[in-house]
Parts: C-alpha cells; structure tokens; sequence
C-alpha cells in the first residue's frame, strides 16, 4: 500500500508540472553540504511555500535533524499551527479549498526536484512576469501560463519582460530579451538568486535526504569490489596455474 501511495504521489506530482517548455534552464549549483545554505532553504519553504503545498514524506523532525537545527527553536521558527515535531509537513489548507482558488489541488513537493530537476525549479523561480490577462496576474518563460501566484515576488521585486525591435522579413517585431524586476523587492538581483539556490538546495535534500551517506556508502563499496577483484583474480590465478 505504501508503494502504491508513493507511486500515485510520483505520478499525480508529475503531471502537475507537466507543461512543457523550450525555455533554456540555467544551472542550478546547489551543495547538499552547505547546511546553512539547506537552513535558509527551509525557512523559504516553511514560510513562503507551506500555505499552499506540503511535504507529506518528510517529517519536520528529519529536517531539523539533518540540517543540525535545534529541535526547539526548529518549532519556534518553522512551525507555525501546533504541529508536533514529529508530524510530517503538511499544508494547512484544505485541497478542496485548494482546488476552488488554484483550479487544482496544489502539488506535494516532496519529490518535485527528483522529477523536474534542480535546473527546472531553479529558472522556474527566476523567470514570473507580470501578465494583467492571467488569473494571478503573473505568467512564467518556463511554465506557460502558471496557475499560482509569484509568491517571491517582495523579495525579488515586480518582474517585467524586457523587449527589443528587431527586423525579421521587412517587418518591426518585439523580441524576447529577458526578465527585469522594478528594484522595489527585499532582495538585490544576486541576493534573489542565492536565495532561490538555497530553496532548491532544500527541495533537492527533501527529494533524497539520505543522499549524502548513501553516496559515501557507494564508494566504500566500489572499494570494496575492487579489492575483492584483486584476491578473485589471484585466486584464479592459483587454480589454473596447473592447467596452464
């Protein structure tokens, strides 16, 4: 059963961030060691993603742990609705409400950075722009016509394409240059984007907390059969000296 249910989260996830795009996806240098890095990432998550979207896998305590944040002040700071440290991270808001604001219940984003990528999350987060025809006001260069609002948008500022003309076949046409925020935002350009690193470093540890040591554990073990081929051929060796 809980197969099953991880399966139906991996699918119902995917397919909420199913829209396609051409959109170049810069890259996202992300370091699952940097702790402090994964601790602003969680602040921004718990503070500006949790009312809409949970992390039903990952239990508040696993975070706090591994990010070597107190278990107390983890509670003090992070967790705002009584939840035990013990609970998984859900969000407050009920799905139906959800689905009547959004259209859609709000994906879990427990596994978002296994499926679309650190890259994806990284741009996508970098690319809203102000679109008076969309319902939030607010479209994205990586996810067309998003149905969520820019919730970053008083840190980084109000983001507007930038647009050049440009001849193409004998006529003037407005082309693509890129995104430029109004500078009203709590954060500089440079400042908004190590923040957006720090929240995708977060999501990418959410994704696989164990990472780390199931990475270490994999050299030991490349080591291992590695000596192990060396006594193996020396065994062989020895069996076929007569034969040959």
């Amino acid at each position: 059963m809980k197969k099953f249910t991880f399966l139906v989260c991996f699918l119902v996830t995917g397919f909420a961030f199913g829209a396609g795009s051409n959109y170049p996806l810069d890259k996202a240098e992300y370091d699952l060691t940097d702790k402090a890095s994964l601790q602003h990432g969680a602040m921004l998550f718990n503070n500006y993603c949790l009312g809409c979207h949970s992390m039903q896998y990952q239990r508040y305590q696993r975070s706090f742990e591994d990010l070597d944040i107190p278990l107390e002040l983890g509670q003090e700071m992070l967790q705002f609705t009584g939840e035990k440290v013990s609970d998984h991270i859900d969000t407050a808001m009920p799905a139906e409400s959800g689905a009547t604001w959004f259209g859609a219940p709000p994906p879990d984003l427990t596994l978002v950075a296994r499926v679309r990528g650190a890259d994806w999350i990284y741009t996508y987060l970098r690319t809203f722009y102000v679109d008076e025809n969309k319902t939030f006001g607010v479209n994205n260069k990586v996810f067309k016509d998003v149905g969520m609002p820019h919730v970053l948008e008083e840190l980084q500022g109000t983001p507007r394409l930038t647009t050049e003309k440009v001849l193409v076949d004998g006529e003037m046409v407005d082309r693509y240059v890129g995104i430029k925020t109004d500078g009203n935002g709590e954060l500089s350009a440079d400042e908004y984007d190590a923040a957006v690193l720090d929240l995708v470093n977060y999501l990418v540890y959410v994704g696989e907390p164990a990472r780390l040591e199931l990475e270490a554990i994999g050299k030991w073990v490349i080591a291992f059969i590695l000596v192990l081929f060396i006594f193996v051929y020396l065994l062989k060796k020895e069996y076929w000296r007569d034969v040959h």
